[in-house]
């Protein structure tokens, strides 16, 4: 499978290629220390950025910026992200700025960044200690997915891609939620040919969604299943103990729960969920209540007029953006606290 994909997202084509990324002239290979030490071989010119969740900073942003212009680089040159979801997040925020938006190209080299956070043009940084407060809309030009970048990547980091995969599947693929339940074996022993469907099928659920909804005011939303209690955990515990993707997975499981509370959502599809959330290791209780998580709440981007909406599950390929109390919150929580 070597065809590639093509998304028109908001006026911008997002051409995704499955292969090595093309050396290019005038281009910034932005890294962090592990994908540097990793993919940077003979690369020129680069700028590094630390490791980690804590990289999403305005320094890290202006690290890079500072690096573009110290080259000289104009505005018809490019960005070039190599890295996790935090790299393509940081590359791509420092793209959309730099001379008002350079040329962006992305070479994610984790299964999470490849299926989920390189594809969308949403870019973004942690502040105040809230993840993703600010960020702007900018899509990539191009994307080079190279799946043997993962044979390097830690057991955790694979499984944490894999929730925004079943997410997907959710939302938009029922496919691929089938080949999930029935090729986990194959799926985690990251059998190429398996993982590059599993990639094309997510990238294109996400490319049908953000082609229609580019800047999020309408369906888009769908993809944030599991994040709106996800990002609440990662800031409550400030971004230590769960990656993103076991925070999403958790997240979820407390989707399901609330769509259980609220009459949407069947024993038997929650059960089936839960039952492919566990297969591929998440957790589904975190300890933690609705009193630590009510600040992240209440900064949740998806709020209206002081309302927390979180999308709900009902059945594979059938997902709604709901608007729900603090006591449905909490309600959901305390399920997650066992």
């Amino acid at each position: 499978m070597s065809d590639a994909l093509a998304f028109d997202i908001g006026g911008t084509r997002t051409e995704v290629v499955f292969s090595a990324p093309e050396e290019s002239l005038r281009a910034l290979h932005v890294y962090d220390e592990t994908t540097r030490a990793l993919f940077g071989s003979g690369v020129e010119p680069w700028v590094a950025i630390p490791a980690g969740e804590k990289a999403k900073s305005w320094r890290s942003v202006e690290s890079v910026l500072e690096r573009g212009a110290t080259l000289g680089l104009g505005r018809d040159d490019a960005f070039v992200g190599v890295g996790g979801g935090v790299v393509c997040d940081v590359a791509s925020f420092a793209a959309s700025l730099y001379m008002r938006g350079c040329s962006l190209a992305l070479v994610p080299t984790t299964l999470l960044a490849m299926v989920d956070a390189s594809l969308g043009g949403k870019t973004g940084i942690d502040f105040l200690g809230y993840k993703n407060l600010v960020g702007t809309f900018y899509p990539a030009r191009r994307i080079c997915i190279d799946v043997s970048f993962l044979k390097t990547l830690p057991e955790r980091e694979y499984r944490s891609g894999l929730a925004e995969v079943i997410k997907a599947a959710i939302i938009g693929d029922p496919d691929l939620f089938f080949l999930l339940e029935a090729s986990a074996r194959s799926v985690l022993a990251r059998e190429p040919g398996t993982v590059e469907e599993v990639v094309r099928r997510s990238l294109a659920v996400k490319g049908a969604i953000v082609h229609e909804d580019p800047r999020e005011t309408g369906r888009r939303a769908v993809l944030n299943l599991g994040h709106t209690f996800g990002h609440a955990l990662e800031s409550a515990t400030r971004f230590t103990g769960w990656t993103h993707g076991e925070a999403v997975a958790w997240g979820m499981g407390r989707a399901l729960a609330a769509g259980t509370r609220l009459g949407l959502t069947g024993s038997g599809f929650r059960e089936r969920v839960e039952s492919l959330l566990r297969l591929y290791g998440f957790r589904l209780s975190a300890g933690t209540g609705y009193g630590e998580l009510a600040p992240a709440f209440a900064r949740d981007k998806k709020k209206r007029q002081g309302r927390v909406r979180i999308v709900i599950p009902r059945g594979l390929c059938d997902v709604v953006l709901r608007e729900v109390s603090d006591e449905d919150l909490s309600a959901a929580l305390q399920e997650g606290q066992m």
